[in-house]
C-alpha cells in the first residue's frame, strides 16, 4: 500500500525531551529544552498589552472576511518599521505575512526555488535544526559553515570569514540577526561589516533571520547589524517572527520582507509574494498579526509592550549573570563565565552527551543533547539547584 512507503518518523528531540520531562516524578526537575520564556513560575504569560489589544480587537472587529493575499498592511508596515527603522527607503521593501517566522523561511526558499534553484544555502554550524531540514526538504545544496567555537565557546570569526570565499554569486547566506540560537554567542559588529562587504564582493544573497528582536541588548540594538546590512546591501532577505518578543507562539505571526534595488523593483516583488501565500495556504491566519498591528501603532499599548519586553529581556539577563556567578562558585572556575556574555535565550554550554544524560537522569535537569540550555528555565532562582548539578558532572579546571 502507499501509506507504507513512509518512514517511521524521526521525533523531535526536543519535544521528546518535553515528554520525558512530564512523566518525570521528581519535584525538583527543571525542563530547559522548549524554546519558551517562562517566568518564575515557570509559566509563559501572556503580556498584558496583548490581553488589552485582544480585548479592543474583541470589540471592534466587526467581520472575519479575507483581509488581503499579502496580509494586513498596517502589521506589515509597522513590522517593516520595527525591524528595519530607517535603514532603507519603505519603497524599496516588500513585505509579506506569513504564519510564524517559520513561514516566512519557507517562503522566502520558495522564492528562491524560482530565482535560482541551483543556489546553495549557507546555514551556520551549528543552526537552528529547522534551517537545514527545510532546506534539504526542499532539495537545495546546503554548506554549514564554521560559526562556533566549542573551546572559547565565542563565534570562530577567522573561520567563519574565510569559509565565506567560497560563496558564489547568486548563493544565499542564512545568517541570524541577533540572538543566535542554539549557542547564545553573536557575530560582533565589525564582523558583521565585513560579511557586508563579502557579500557585494560575491554577489551573494544574504538573508537574515531574527526571530528574538528584543531580547538581547534592546529592540533598536538588537537590529542594528541587520539595519547596517539592509543600508548597504542592494537586496536582502529577511524573516522575522512575532513568537517570543510578543509572546504570541502559538498564533503564528511572522513576516518576510525583501528589500530591492529600487521602488519598480519592490513592486514587482511585491506581486509575486502574494501569488506566493495564494500557492502555499492562500491567507496567513490574522489575529495575532491584528494584535502586533494595533499594539505598535497605538502609543499607550506600544509602551506597555515595550516595557514588558524590556522585563523579559532583563530577567534573562540577571539568570545568565547569577548563573554564571553561581558556576562560578560551585566549578571554583571561569570555565562557565562565557554565559554572561552570550545574549538571548539559549546559551550552549559546550557538555559533552555523557554529561547530558547525567544531568538528566541523576539531576532531573533535562537540557538538549548538545547542551543547549533555555535560560529562562532557570527563573525564580531555579539557577542555583542547576548550577550545583552542572558542577557534579563537568570536569572544568
Amino acid at each position: 500500500s502507499m501509506f507504507e512507503k513512509f518512514q517511521p518518523a524521526k521525533a523531535d528531540p526536543i519535544l521528546g525531551l518535553s515528554k520525558l520531562f512530564q512523566v518525570d516524578p521528581r519535584a525538583e526537575k527543571i525542563d530547559l529544552g522548549v524554546g519558551i520564556y517562562k517566568d518564575d513560575n515557570g509559566i509563559t504569560p501572556v503580556m498584558s498589552s496583548v490581553k488589552k489589544a485582544e480585548a479592543r480587537l474583541l470589540q471592534e472587529q466587526n467581520s472575519k472576511a479575507y483581509v488581503s493575499l499579502a496580509g494586513a498592511e498596517l502589521f506589515r508596515d509597522q513590522m517593516r518599521d520595527l525591524v528595519l527603522g530607517d535603514a532603507v527607503a519603505a519603497d524599496r521593501v516588500a513585505t509579506l505575512q506569513t504564519p510564524g517566522g517559520t513561514g516566512a523561511i519557507r517562503q522566502i526558499f520558495e522564492s528562491m526555488k524560482i530565482l535560482n534553484p541551483d543556489c546553495t544555502i549557507w546555514i551556520s554550524d551549528p543552526s537552528w535544526p529547522s534551517h537545514m531540514n527545510m532546506a534539504t526538504h526542499m532539495g537545495f545544496k546546503t554548506r554549514g559553515y564554521p560559526y562556533f567555537n566549542n573551546e572559547t565557546r565565542l563565534v570562530d570569526t577567522a573561520a567563519m570569514l574565510n569559509s565565506f570565499q567560497d560563496l558564489k554569486g547568486g548563493d544565499l547566506l542564512l545568517l541570524h540577526g541577533c540572538c543566535h540560537n542554539p549557542t547564545g554567542a553573536n557575530i560582533d559588529m565589525d564582523t558583521w561589516k565585513a560579511i557586508t562587504d563579502l557579500v557585494i564582493e560575491k554577489g551573494a544573497m544574504p538573508f537574515i533571520d531574527i526571530a528574538y528582536q528584543g531580547f538581547g541588548d534592546g529592540l533598536d540594538q538588537d537590529a542594528a547589524p541587520l539595519r547596517y546590512m539592509a543600508s548597504r546591501v542592494p537586496e536582502m532577505f529577511i524573516a522575522a517572527s512575532c513568537s517570543k518578543n510578543f509572546g504570541l507562539y502559538r498564533d503564528r505571526v511572522g513576516i518576510a520582507m525583501m528589500i530591492a534595488k529600487d521602488a519598480s523593483t519592490a513592486e514587482l516583488v511585491q506581486g509575486n509574494l502574494a501569488v506566493l501565500n495564494r500557492l502555499n495556504y492562500s491567507f496567513a491566519p490574522d489575529h495575532g498579526a491584528a494584535v502586533v498591528g494595533m499594539i505598535l501603532a497605538d502609543a499607550d499599548l506600544r509602551a506597555e509592550w515595550m516595557a514588558e519586553l524590556e522585563q523579559m529581556r532583563r530577567a534573562m539577563l540577571t539568570i545568565r549573570k547569577d548563573l554564571a556567578d553561581a558556576l562560578r562558585q560551585q566549578c571554583n572556575s571561569d570555565h562557565f563565565d562565557f554565559i554572561a556574555h552570550h545574549r538571548g535565550m539559549f546559551s550552549r554550554l559546550g557538555l559533552n552527551a555523557e554529561q547530558v544524560l547525567s544531568l538528566r537522569e541523576d539531576h532531573g535537569m533535562y537540557l538538549v543533547g548538545d547542551s543547549r540550555i533555555n535560560i529562562a528555565g532557570l527563573a525564580g532562582k531555579r539557577h542555583l539547584p542547576f548550577a550545583i548539578a552542572v558542577a557534579k558532572v563537568a570536569t572544568v579546571s
